[in-house]
């Protein structure tokens, strides 16, 4: 198979990265290359996460890639968006894990916790020897984060938790789980460490999408915890959206990544498979299909640039990462699927790639805010009316 994780750069966008950002992007996509595509379709046939490739991307400094100090890399916007680009490229497990770890476990720390915590925690997570999981999702409660019903009460000094979340990745791997539960008067954020009495997760198996991905389901039946596992500054929803915002962002990039392999893999397959008089690449429809799935990925390159630029300039609004997660992953998705039909009966075999991004597609088009939910807080922006409820 020719090389699927090439470069699709119809506007010469590389001409605007810094060597700082290539050489981010240049390693990570090498990584890909020499070391997860050559497994990465036993792991998903397996539903196992290949774990022996951690130490290699915290040697890569991918784990709080955009985050200052305590050990982390301190990137840029951009370069942290190449890193989520070509690990999806490779598989949107690999940068579910990766997201998880950065955009959720580790900003949460870094953005919420206190100076003693952010010593305990960040530097041995950017080392890739401490995993960290996100807790908010919980069986009946999923775009409405606030409804949930995980309980944290007061006992004397400390906490008293209970409660389930699903739909959790990285769960059974993690050292350390950050956890939202409500109080008496708000939302609130706190950090379980693995072991802990009445605190389990268990993994969910059976699925069909991010099968290279642990996703697990956190119990906690009087899950007991001193004050000092509180975040002290996460007050509120405010806390769990502003990670989701995180998240989202790199997801945006993730999905181009995933885009562009489908792309490259078509590209290639009716280049070289004849029919009838010609080879497929020479028929109109095909040409035209092709040229769609070009335009899109461009499109959504040039959204990412924008947002990174504003995101590193302190300008960028939770409303733009919305805009490009919902754009970027509704085209990815369907980047896939084009890809899918137009390699025939080899679309769904995994001697190419093509079935397994677009089945992963799916659920990066649900977590971390559906297009859907995308839509309501795009429309809710212009329209200064609230059509949640």
């Amino acid at each position: 198979m020719a090389d699927v994780l090439r470069d699709v750069d119809f506007f010469n966008l590389d001409e605007l990265l810094t060597p700082e950002e290539r050489m981010a992007r240049d390693s990570v996509r090498q990584f890909v290359a020499r070391e997860v595509l050559p497994v990465v379709e036993r792991h998903f046939a397996g539903e196992t996460f290949p774990l022996d490739l951690v130490p290699r991307m915290a040697e890569l400094g991918m784990f709080g890639a955009n985050l200052k100090g305590y050990g982390c890399a301190g990137m840029n916007n951009v370069a942290y968006g190449l890193i989520m680009q070509e690990l999806e490229a490779g598989d949107s497990g690999l940068r579910s894990f990766a997201s998880v770890q950065s955009a959720l476990s580790m900003y949460a720390i870094y953005a919420f916790g206190s100076e003693e915590q952010k010593n305990r925690y960040l530097p041995e997570m950017a080392k890739g020897k401490l995993i960290g999981c996100f807790g908010l999702t919980e069986p009946d409660h999923g775009s409405d984060p606030g409804g949930m019903e995980t309980r944290a009460r007061r006992d004397g000094n400390g906490w008293v938790l209970n409660g389930t979340k699903r739909w959790i990745t990285n769960g059974s791997l993690a050292g350390v789980a950050v956890v939202w539960a409500r109080t008496d008067d708000k939302i609130a954020g706190f950090l379980i460490e693995k072991g802990t009495p009445g605190f389990t997760a268990r993994d969910i198996h059976g699925k069909f999408s991010m099968r290279a991905s642990v996703t697990s389901e956190l119990i906690l039946e009087d899950v007991r915890l001193p004050d000092s596992a509180r975040l002290p500054e996460a007050r509120g929803l405010r806390g769990p959206l502003s990670c989701l915002t995180q998240a989202r962002y790199g997801i945006a990039w993730g999905a181009i990544g995933a885009a562009r392999t489908c792309y490259n893999c078509a590209l290639d397959y009716t280049k070289s498979r004849r029919q009838f008089s010609r080879v497929l690449a020479g028929y109109q429809l095909v040409q035209s299909k092709l040229v769609k799935m070009m335009t899109e990925i461009t499109k959504a390159q040039m959204v990412c640039l924008r947002l990174a630029q504003l995101k590193d300039a302190g300008r960028a609004r939770p409303e733009h990462v919305s805009f490009a997660k919902r754009n970027n992953v509704a085209m990815a998705l369907e980047a896939a699927r084009t890809a899918r039909d137009m390699l025939g009966a080899n679309g769904i075999v995994n001697e190419y790639p093509v079935i397994r991004h677009m089945l992963n597609l799916e659920t990066v088009n649900t977590y971390e805010g559906t297009f859907d939910v995308q839509t309501l807080i795009l429309g809710r922006d212009i329209t200064g009316e609230n059509a949640f409820e």
